[in-house]
């Protein structure tokens, strides 16, 4: 699921990767592209692994990855989670509360992986910064690996990126 505004400077990091994934014609994928992280309890009902692609801001280098994993029975979010997907971030009602408004009522996939990537520029119209623009691939790595080893039940650790379990 690609979270954002396709016209807002990075805030269109989450459709592009979703894109991305679009393109490649997995035939166990189905990728959604949305706007608004109110619906996302929604959209993920019923699929396992769910991977939520969206733009953060934490403080961190722009383009800097942070992927988060989380699902029904583990633990809730960190706090630094509120921080960059919601509270702190772009959105009024962002991931981090749509994941444990999901997790309070009994509708949070079994295994979910947020890839976060550290946006800078969030102007109407504006394009993708360069930053952001060059974690594409690394974003789009995360988000298969994340399908790829949920599928097959392991745990994940990407060298170069934060990783912080659920």
């Amino acid at each position: 699921m690609g979270v954002g505004s396709p016209d807002r400077g990075d805030d269109a990091i989450g459709a592009k990767v979703a894109g991305a994934v679009t393109a490649l014609g997995l035939p166990h994928v189905a990728v959604i592209v949305h706007e608004d992280p109110t619906d996302l309890i929604e959209l993920w009902s019923g699929s396992d692994p769910v991977v939520v692609i969206d733009a953060v801001r934490s403080g961190a280098a722009a383009g800097t990855l942070t992927i988060l994993e989380t699902g029904a029975g583990l633990d809730p979010l960190p706090a630094s989670a509120w921080r960059w997907t919601g509270r702190g971030g772009t959105h009024a009602f962002g991931v981090a509360e749509a994941v444990e408004l999901g997790r309070a009522l009994h509708r949070l996939p079994p295994r979910l992986t947020i890839v976060g990537i550290e946006a800078r520029a969030f102007e109407h119209g504006a394009p993708l910064s360069p930053e952001v623009a060059a974690a594409l691939p690394d974003a789009l790595e995360a988000v298969l690996g994340a399908v790829s080893l949920s599928r097959q039940g392991n745990a994940h650790r990407r060298e170069g990126h934060d990783h912080v379990p659920g």
